[in-house]
């Protein structure tokens, strides 16, 4: 009797694990079938640009980065747009397709390419990075805003402003020495007066992890203040496993699997489509940087220039907490601010919430002791689209004149660098503009009709807050002057 029961035992294990072995291969199957039956990839997802600037490149001056870009460029143009010129390929919202509402031509200035303002009596000088799958575009306004007063550099990173292919097999090591690039050129530029970043996203991650790599090399800070928005300090559990997918992809034989999402290229200035390696990278920058503050401790880290950050409660693209509990609190006591916007706390929008995006962080913020300023904007009361900024550290109350828009709950990830006024994202219709307004577009229908994603139309894409980040941006400045 014992002998048959040890021999039904065995027998029932071997089945339970060849069960789970025909249960996850069919599942994988599902999966990669799923993820193969997407939109077939077009001509801006197969090409490969050669000229793209690498860690590697031997270039020694940002004029030499700027002529290696016009190279990339040219390329861009011989292999995409000049094949996309036949009448049977225009497509109305296309930005690869010249004369389409999507052209970045409408644009006085080429938002995708890196530029360059000097001022020769300048006082200081302002690098802007922009986020993953953005351009320059991104950091435009602050570009607008210090023109005339500082000496201005707005960097392309590699992989970014042509085609979403170029981000299958960008390193962050080649935006960060793009990053130091930049930063050496301005400083040799601007001698001895200030030099101030502007981070959007992973242009955040890479202006601190510029500071963060000299401090661990036992180097000065390079930067009088670092302005972070929406930074890419932790970002969800699911970027962990995105590069498994592509290498799936790869031993499979299949491109799509490459790509996280394949999506229309409408927007003039931000790839649609979002390669799996894409997210990859910004996941190993920001482990890179986790363990760099680890390894710093607060006596090294006391070494960086003030750090204001803005950040959105909610935020589909990075992880708040991480802004909050990675960075900030392991920040020594200095002159370092956290400026977190909250959500728009009417009775109505409140009764549509899942959860209080707030709730997880109430413990911590009523404590109201921390080595930082720790700011919330806040509804100044229930049912009130008035504002203000509440320093939590000494319970200080700020209106700020300023409201949120009807019908708007929260910010996003996205919406942090546009004013109302910008002419692609904002909510202002100009009819006497050529260009697509993604900001007023909302078409309504039947749902999986259109190619753009109902969740991505309604994604909020200007920050009606605006005019006080710049106000506190300003004041980072005159202070150091």
């Amino acid at each position: 009797m014992k002998a048959i029961i040890i021999g039904s035992t065995k027998h029932l294990a071997f089945a339970l694990f060849y069960s789970l072995i025909g249960t996850s291969i069919a599942l994988l199957a599902m999966a990669v079938w799923f993820l193969n039956a997407r939109p077939d990839l077009s001509i801006w997802h197969t090409s490969d640009l050669t000229g793209e600037y690498q860690a590697t490149s031997d270039l020694n001056s940002f004029d030499e980065y700027l002529k290696l870009e016009d190279k990339l460029f040219a390329e861009l143009d011989n292999k995409v747009y000049q094949k996309l010129l036949e009448p049977e390929s225009f497509d109305i919202l296309n930005r690869y397709v010249k004369g389409s509402y999507s052209d970045p031509a409408h644009w006085q200035q080429d938002w995708n390419r890196s530029f360059e303002w000097p001022k020769a009596d300048a006082d200081f000088g302002v690098l802007l990075l922009h986020g993953m799958s953005d351009s320059p575009y991104a950091m435009s306004h602050f570009a607008q805003h210090f023109q005339g007063q500082a000496h201005v550099l707005g960097l392309r990173l590699p992989g970014h402003g042509t085609i979403p292919s170029a981000l299958t097999s960008v390193h962050w090591q080649d935006m960060a020495a793009a990053v130091s690039l930049a930063t050496k050129d301005l400083q040799q530029k601007l001698g001895d007066k200030p030099l101030y970043v502007v981070g959007y996203s992973t242009g955040a991650a890479l202006a601190l992890n510029h500071e963060l790599e000299r401090l661990a090399d036992n180097k000065k800070a390079d930067y009088s203040a670092m302005v972070l928005l929406s930074p890419a300090i932790g970002l969800t559990p699911v970027a962990a496993g995105a590069k498994w997918q592509a290498m799936l992809g790869h031993a499979l034989g299949l491109d799509k699997l490459s790509w996280n999402s394949i999506q229309s290229e409408y927007d003039p200035f931000k790839y649609g489509s979002f390669a799996v390696n894409a997210g990859d990278v910004v996941y190993q920058l920001s482990l890179h940087n986790l363990g760099l503050i680890k390894g710093l401790g607060k006596q090294k880290l006391a070494g960086l220039a003030p750090i204001l950050t803005f950040q959105s409660l909610t935020d589909d693209t990075v992880d708040t907490a991480a802004v909050i509990k990675e960075l900030y609190l392991k920040l020594p006591a200095a002159s370092h601010e956290l400026v977190l916007f909250d959500i728009n706390r009417t009775k109505v929008n409140m009764s549509l919430m899942l959860n209080d995006p707030l709730a997880p962080y109430l413990g911590l913020m009523d404590q109201g002791e921390f080595d930082f300023t720790f700011t919330l904007v806040e509804n100044i009361a229930d049912d009130r689209r008035e504002v203000q900024a509440r320093t939590l550290n000494n319970n200080q109350q700020q209106p700020l004149n300023l409201h949120w828009p009807k019908q708007v709950y929260s910010l996003s990830h996205v919406a942090l660098p546009f004013p109302k006024s910008d002419p692609l994202y904002g909510p202002i219709g100009d009819k006497t503009k050529p260009h697509i307004q993604i900001g007023i577009g909302a078409s309504k229908g039947e749902r999986g009709v259109i190619t753009v994603p109902a969740s991505e139309m309604m994604r909020q894409k200007w920050n009606p807050f605006y005019p006080y980040m710049l106000n506190k941006m300003d004041a980072i400045v005159t202070s150091q002057l």
